[in-house]
């Protein structure tokens, strides 16, 4: 489990079925510190309903995510677990 910023929303116009209907977002990840941004953007699955500027609690679990989207063949590994109050 990782922190991250979230950045703002990703579109797709073509994409993997098992992603059709659900929130992209483009989060990138927080040092131990929970403010210096650290590495690449990631590409995570939203079902919370998080904002661009939320600090949320993200995980790399694939298999979470799979059985999340319900395709054991999806893509996703990232997915957003919470996103933390303010």
């Amino acid at each position: 489990m990782y922190l991250g910023r979230v950045m703002g929303n990703a579109t797709s116009t073509i994409k993997h079925p098992s992603m059709e209907g659900w929130k992209l977002l483009l989060v990138m990840a927080l040092q131990a510190d929970g403010k210096t941004i650290e590495g690449d953007p990631i590409l995570v699955v939203d079902s919370l309903g998080a904002g661009k500027g939320q600090t949320v609690i993200i995980t790399s679990d694939g298999i979470g995510a799979r059985e999340l989207l319900g395709d054991k063949n999806s893509p996703v590994r990232w997915s957003v677990l919470g996103i933390r109050d303010p």
